[in-house]
């Protein structure tokens, strides 16, 4: 999460350097170009050079405003997949929590049986259906473990794909 941030940053940082760049190289057009006492060749190659110049801080300012609008659906993307990570990340812990509560239980429930059966008074098949029961539980919950790496790795991959990247 900080490291969004951080990305977000820098990229809001540069955006606006650029931005400062180009507000800094775009000044506005007088009404109509001043004419020079004399319209000579030179004359004429400093105002087609002007207009080149012109056209080229109008493409890059474009230029910018593209980047500006990818960089903005990247971050909303980014915000929405990171909040479905959320979502899943919590139904994976309210799973594993539900499973180790269901596992403690089971082992509870499995020593009063093996303290009943040492007492002579346990029936050995309850004891069997109480393990099965217990390893189960145990399977499951060694699954939803599974599953709550699985998805924190695939949450983590992109990042650390964009991380390469950019170093």
């Amino acid at each position: 999460m900080n490291d969004i941030a951080e990305l977000e940053r820098r990229i809001t940082a540069a955006l606006d350097r650029i931005g400062a760049g180009i507000e800094g190289l775009a000044r506005p057009a007088p009404a109509t170009p001043p004419q020079p006492e004399e319209d000579g060749p030179v004359a004429r190659a400093l105002l087609a050079e002007l207009e080149t110049e012109r056209e080229v801080t109008a493409q890059l300012e474009e230029r910018v405003r593209a980047i500006k609008d990818k960089q903005d659906t990247r971050l909303a993307q980014m915000e929405a997949d990171l909040e479905i990570a959320a979502e899943r990340l919590a139904a994976v812990e309210e799973d594993r929590r539900r499973l180790k509560h269901l596992a403690a239980a089971l082992r509870q429930s499995n020593q009063a049986l093996r303290e009943a059966n040492e007492a002579g008074l346990a029936d050995p098949q309850a004891i069997d259906t109480a393990m099965r029961i217990e390893l189960d539980a145990l399977r499951g919950l060694r699954e939803s473990d599974r599953a709550e790496l699985d998805d924190i790795l695939g949450a983590l991959a992109p990042v650390l794909e964009q991380e390469a990247a950019d170093a």
